[in-house]
């Protein structure tokens, strides 16, 4: 228990040095983010549902064949965009973290890392001059995600690094199987294939 403050005085924030002393959490870490909201949720479901119901109704001609392009153009914007916050993770590995957004998975070794800033709901990777920040953390423990990414870089130093270029995540399956599903659809039901 720390001794009663004077008058007017303020409990010192507990900064990313004085979290840096403590232990390194079990690796691989992953990063605490906020829920994806319903809405989300319902935009990365809905596409799978109504444009392959719309597709398989629309009748059979030269104009339909453009709105079921366009439909499933606009259905495939729809699950990449939600699923970037649908499928949002990062996890924290010895050598570095990796970041799965919608269509990509993005690994960034610590040694690479320069700098790390501490926002209010997010931590900024600076990696000469790109930029790489990570959103969605909850405002109470951005300067506990902080300390432990400043810990393993620190102790990075000694590890080997294997650099990594992003390849594709399950978005990009997803994304896939809607266009399938949203073509198919049509194709089945005006019997042009089966």
């Amino acid at each position: 228990m720390s001794p009663p403050m004077g008058k007017g005085s303020v409990e010192p924030a507990t900064t990313p040095a004085q979290l840096e002393e403590r232990e390194v959490p079990p690796l691989p870490w992953r990063v605490p983010l906020d829920p994806a909201p319903w809405w989300a949720w319902a935009l990365f479901v809905l596409p799978f549902v109504v444009v392959p119901a719309l597709n398989s109704w629309l009748w059979m001609g030269a104009r339909d064949m453009l709105a079921v392009g366009l439909l499933t153009i606009i259905g495939a914007s729809v699950v990449r965009v939600a699923g970037g916050v649908v499928l949002y993770r990062v996890e924290l590995f010895p050598s570095g973290l990796k970041a799965r957004t919608s269509m990509l998975i993005r690994s960034l070794a610590w040694q690479d890392v320069g700098k790390i800033e501490v926002g209010d709901d997010n931590v900024v990777l600076t990696r000469g001059p790109d930029e790489h920040e990570i959103n969605g953390i909850p405002t109470d423990r951005t300067a506990e995600v902080a300390a432990v990414m400043e810990a393993l870089r620190e102790q990075s130093l000694e590890v080997k690094v294997q650099r990594h270029r992003p390849r594709p995540g399950i978005g990009t399956l997803l994304v896939l199987l809607y266009v399938v599903l949203s073509i198919g659809a049509f194709l089945l039901r005006w019997h042009i294939v089966i």
